[in-house]
């Protein structure tokens, strides 16, 4: 059998919980963290950036790190109530 792709959202999940787990986590270990092509990486990351869910931050040495906005904790928060909800209902 396959491997199921995932899911958009359980990709945003995936990424948002890393960061929050890593604090501060540079670009090249996300990437490897979130086992998504380059790209794709990419294109999820600045997705992220540009609705807030998570901030860059580059220090005095130009050394990029990530971290988690509010927006961010917020979603992994009511994005663990809706997985409760669906558990609970057996779907």
């Amino acid at each position: 059998m396959a491997a199921k792709k995932r899911e958009r959202l359980t990709i945003i999940r995936d990424i948002l919980i890393v960061i929050r787990d890593t604090r501060n986590i540079k670009p090249t270990r996300l990437l490897y963290a979130s086992n998504l092509s380059p790209q794709m990486f990419k294109d999820y990351v600045n997705e992220l950036l540009n609705k807030k869910f998570i901030k860059l931050e580059i220090s005095e040495k130009e050394k990029k790190t990530f971290s988690l906005t509010k927006k961010g904790y917020d979603f992994l928060q009511e994005y663990r109530i809706i997985e409760n909800f669906i558990k609970n209902f057996g779907l």
